[in-house]
């Protein structure tokens, strides 16, 4: 019977999640622990320049609070300084095309950093063991080395178009991750990141300062300045994370706690609260007219997400909109009626993929999801500081006077929805994932197969999945094509992903009468551990 648990997509830093609670840490200490260490072992989904939103549950007090530590655009942004380099958004909403893919790789892509100020800002407020504790094992993991796993040598490898693309951006990308011959390493290899090493121990010393003030700013501006970029020591001096109130919406008889704007757990209970008007069992797990059903939902959340979700200190508090009951309503009615959402989108489907998750429970059932990323990450490494920046700018919107366009200091969109689910005023799921605009989907899916199927949380995760967020059904291949021949029947343009696992990576568990229950994605190398 677990009373602990560790639930992410890397065995390596969900078990250093596990002895930092074995030691006598809470889940906030361990969450912070595995957020480190991933960045370490997952180089192109995390790190220190990332960015991220978490959830946390407080047991002792029964509160639940956000962390928030998104990051913003350079102060050297303008609104319409990409205009005139716009091709297209891509199909499923996740980024946009521009000439010179200026916005995605390089320099100019690069963001505010905003993760070692959020994990700081969480471990001081609700922690308990002392910061340098709990970044060592990321450190000795750094020095030590890790082994290239298949879930990333498949990440890395699988864009056929551009395979190890951002591995080979900087000299460091080459020298870290990629063979003499400059082919990118194997499944198996060891990565051993000495300069990433030191750079923890420096934040492990000095703290967040050391990384926003210190010496690491200094190389890192200079850096990004001597090769063009937009981030400044001024943009890192005066990034702040914040404690927020998080979202919450009752689903049936549960009640639903997620993350607020720019983040998008606002769009989560939204769809939850629009399948509140549908007998989902009677309809039939992945039936055709379930499929159609949630994809429809899924279609008009994503609509009223591009429009009313953005960055709160700009954009009105968008929660009166979005949860309208006689909007969810008329959703309702016109799904009844078979009518159809249309999305119009440019180019083909694209999972974000560049993010990843971490569910934690203690033994005092304080639970944590977290979820961060680099987005899509620029692929430049600094020398002599190991990690990755990000490439936060890509997802903004390079067209002005859209809620998702580039400001000075805006920050972006994100689909992010780590989220906890109360039953009788106790956590009953913790839940969230990776994969860019799937995120939402996939936590949708997963709570739907436990709340009105009945699933245990690891077949919750594991059930075929499908997503909606343009024209077209997606389909996970593992979804029947009797499914798929009656939708297209209905007139619906069908779509099958060539992957049994898809439509992000949901990382979760669940409180049952036995002890906790962890369901880690099959799609990835993830575990479930727990004592």
């Amino acid at each position: 019977m677990h009373k602990s648990m560790v639930v992410a997509p890397q065995p390596e830093a969900a078990e250093i999640g596990i002895e930092i609670l074995k030691a006598g840490g809470n889940a906030i200490d361990a969450a912070i622990a595995v957020a480190f260490a991933q960045g370490v072992s997952d180089p192109q989904m995390c790190g220190l320049s990332g960015y991220g939103t978490m959830v946390i549950h407080l047991a002792q007090s029964n509160e639940q609070v956000c962390v928030d530590f998104h990051s913003r655009a350079p102060a050297a942004a303008t609104s319409t300084m990409w205009e005139h380099l716009f091709e297209a958004q891509s199909c499923d909403g996740f980024g946009f095309t521009l000439k010179g893919r200026v916005n995605e790789l390089g320099y100019g892509a690069i963001g505010v950093p905003a993760a070692v100020r959020g994990y700081q800002l969480a471990h001081s407020r609700y922690g308990s063991m002392p910061w340098k504790e709990i970044i060592q094992p990321a450190i000795e993991m750094a020095r030590t080395g890790w082994v290239i796993r298949p879930g990333v040598f498949r990440f890395w490898s699988e864009d056929e178009e551009h395979p190890g693309e951002r591995l080979h951006v900087s000299e460091e990308g080459r020298r870290l991750y990629c063979r003499p011959d400059a082919s990118t390493k194997r499944i198996g290899e060891k990565i051993i990141n000495a300069d990433y090493a030191s750079t923890l121990e420096t934040i492990a010393r000095d703290g967040a300062d050391a990384f926003y003030l210190g010496d690491i700013a200094k190389i890192m501006i200079d850096d990004v300045l001597a090769h063009g970029g937009l981030l400044s020591y001024e943009d890192l001096a005066s990034y702040r994370a914040c404690v927020s109130r998080p979202v919450r919406s009752k689903y049936r008889d549960y009640e639903v706690v997620s993350v607020p704007p720019p983040a998008s757990g606002l769009m989560l209970l939204q769809m939850l609260k629009a399948l509140e008007n549908f007998d989902l069992v009677g309809l039939g797990h992945n039936s055709p007219s379930y499929v159609r059903v949630v994809s429809e939902i899924m279609k008009r959340a994503t609509i009223d997400k591009e429009a009313f979700i953005g960055d709160p200190d700009v954009l009105p508090d968008p929660a009166v909109e979005l949860l309208d009951p006689k909007k969810i309503k008329r959703w309702a009615d016109e799904i009844d009626r078979g009518e159809r959402q249309k999305i119009t989108r440019s180019l083909g489907n694209s999972e974000g993929r560049h993010t990843t998750h971490i569910t934690v429970v203690d033994s005092n059932a304080n639970c944590v999801a977290l979820t961060h990323t680099l987005a899509m990450p620029s692929g430049v490494i600094t020398a002599g500081l190991g990690f990755m920046h990000n490439g936060t700018m890509g997802a903004f919107d390079p067209r002005p006077n859209r809620p998702g366009s580039i400001a000075p200091g805006r920050m972006r969109i994100s689909s992010m929805c780590p989220s906890i689910v109360f039953e009788s005023g106790k956590p009953r799921i913790v839940v969230g994932a990776p994969g860019g605009p799937q995120i939402p989907m996939g936590v949708l899916q997963t709570v739907l197969n436990v709340l009105d199927f009945g699933m245990a949380i690891d077949r919750a995760v594991a059930a075929p999945r499908f997503s909606s967020t343009s024209d077209a059904i997606d389909l996970s291949n593992r979804i029947s094509r009797a499914v798929a021949g009656t939708l297209s029947g209905m007139g619906y343009d069908v779509k099958y992903r060539p992957f049994s696992y898809t439509f992000s990576w949901v990382h979760a568990l669940e409180f049952t009468c036995g002890g906790l229950v962890g369901g880690a994605d099959p799609g990835q190398d993830g575990v479930a551990y727990g004592f």
